[in-house]
């Protein structure tokens, strides 16, 4: 159910694509709960000479760095588990990227349930309609 919206200070790569994509769907099911199989990923490469933090490139300064926000259900996540989430994504970029600036941006979005869904449908709807399990007629 999240959508994860990604800048990286890199230049393009399908292997970096995936090792991003990869990392950002294990830690966020393995630490907000959230099923992968509906967690979107979208990567935006920006190149390192195109970043600029502290009125100098990131090229100039021989430094990585990343943003991502990610939108989750409101009161779904406890402030432990996306401290923890915060720590370990930017730990994880910073072994992909190498030495990371610190000005590197993880921005968690709690979004009230009405105002947010996929598919069509909001999150308080599915609250309120959860999929039936019971067998169809035939």
């Amino acid at each position: 159910m999240p959508i994860l919206n990604v800048k990286l200070s890199a230049e393009r790569s399908p292997e970096l694509t995936a090792a991003v994509s990869g990392m950002l769907l294990e830690c966020t099911a393995r630490i907000l709960h959230k099923d992968p199989a509906v967690t979107a990923v979208a990567i935006d490469y920006v190149p390192p000479q195109d970043w600029v933090v502290g009125g100098r490139t990131l090229a100039e300064q021989g430094k990585a760095s990343f943003y991502f926000d990610i939108k989750v259900t409101d009161e779904s996540n406890t402030r432990a588990e996306k401290a923890q989430y915060i720590a370990e994504c930017f730990a994880a970029f910073e072994h992909l990227l190498g030495d990371l600036h610190e000005e590197s941006y993880i921005h968690v979005h709690d979004v009230r349930s009405a105002a947010y869904g996929y598919g069509g449908r909001t999150q308080e709807y599915r609250l309120h309609h959860p999929p039936t399990t019971a067998p169809q007629p035939k």
